[in-house]
C-alpha cells in the first residue's frame, strides 16, 4: 500500500512538475530553436518613423526583432536593443517589455530549405551577446541595430541581404523629418542608400514562413 501511495504521490508530482515547465513561459509550446520574433511597430516617435519608411506588406508592421534559442530547457531571445544593447534576455521578459508598450511579439520560422543555417547562426549570434546597441543606424562592426544583428547572424548562409536603405517618406516622396532632424541632432548626413536592412525588410523574405502571433 506504502509503495501504491509513494507511486501516485510521485506521479502526481512529475505532471504538476510538467504543467508548471510548460506554462512557466507562455506561448513557448509553438516555437521552434531559432524562430524569429517580430514586434509590431507603435504609429509614433521612433518606431513610427522606422516603419513610416520601411513598411513593405499592408499585414506586417515592424520595428524590432529577435532570434530565439532553448537552452537548459529554458528559452531565451537574442536580440539588440536600446536598453541593454546586444543580449540574450529570458523570453517571459521579452514578452512582458513588449507588452507594456503595448506591442504584439509575431512568430516568423525559416523555411525547411533553410532550417540547416540555425545551429550556426545562434552561434554568431551568441558571439554577439555583449556589443553596444548602434544608434546611428549606420553599419559598425562594434555596434549592432535590432535587424542588423539578425542579418549577421544569418550572414554566413546568406538567409537575408542588405539593401540600400531609403528614409524617403512615400507619401511625399521627401525625406522623413524626423529622419531629417534625427540626424541633424548627431551632425551627421542622412545615410540615404547607405547598405542597412530593418525589421519590415527581413520579414518580406521568401525564405520565411509567418507561424502566429505569440
Amino acid at each position: 500500500m506504502n509503495f501504491v501511495k509513494t507511486f501516485t504521490y510521485s506521479s502526481i508530482l512529475a505532471v504538476l512538475l510538467l504543467v508548471q515547465s510548460c506554462t512557466s513561459q507562455p506561448g513557448a509550446g509553438q516555437l521552434k530553436n531559432g524562430d524569429l520574433l517580430f514586434v509590431t511597430a507603435k504609429e509614433t516617435g521612433l518606431s513610427g518613423a522606422i516603419n513610416n519608411v520601411t513598411q513593405k506588406q499592408k499585414e506586417a508592421s515592424f520595428d524590432h526583432i529577435g532570434i530565439v534559442e532553448k537552452e537548459n530547457n529554458h528559452w531565451y531571445v537574442l536580440h539588440a536593443a536600446p536598453k541593454g544593447g546586444s543580449q540574450k534576455q529570458d523570453l517571459t521578459s521579452f514578452l512582458k517589455d513588449q507588452s507594456d508598450d503595448g506591442q504584439k511579439v509575431m512568430i516568423y520560422r525559416l523555411k525547411s530549405d533553410y532550417q540547416k543555417s540555425v545551429p550556426e547562426a545562434l552561434k554568431k549570434a551568441e558571439s554577439m551577446v555583449g556589443k553596444p546597441y548602434n544608434f546611428n543606424y549606420i553599419l559598425d562592426d562594434n555596434s549592432y541595430y535590432c535587424s542588423d544583428y539578425i542579418e549577421r547572424a544569418f550572414r554566413e548562409s546568406k538567409i537575408f541581404t542588405l539593401e540600400p536603405m531609403t528614409f524617403i517618406d512615400p507619401k511625399t516622396g521627401k525625406t522623413n523629418e524626423f529622419w531629417t532632424a534625427f540626424y541633424k541632432k548627431k551632425n551627421l548626413a542622412v545615410p540615404e542608400g547607405e547598405p542597412g536592412c530593418n525589421p519590415n525588410g527581413l520579414a518580406a523574405s521568401e525564405k520565411l514562413e509567418r507561424v502566429g502571433e505569440l
